[in-house]
């Protein structure tokens, strides 16, 4: 498919254009994972886990979560 037939088909939503693409290559920009190490002292790092463990999540889903939202704010 051309890339000006695919524009279109997508522009006009009624067809299904998945089967266009690679989606096994496929990237969501800015959104890729990147480690960072982090030393808290062990009485935050409890305090984390114990609210971590009141809502179900990991630490580290709960401590992305508050920075996300921190950031938010900005």
């Amino acid at each position: 498919m051309k890339t000006e037939n695919f524009d279109e088909a997508f522009d006009r939503g009624e067809e299904d254009i998945t089967q266009y693409l690679d989606l096994s290559t496929a990237k969501r920009p800015s959104l890729e994972q990147r480690s960072v190490h982090v030393d808290f002292p062990i009485w935050m790092v409890k305090s984390l886990d114990d609210e971590a463990k009141r809502l179900g999540i990991t630490r580290q889903s709960l401590i992305k979560v508050w920075i996300a939202q921190k950031l938010a704010q900005q």
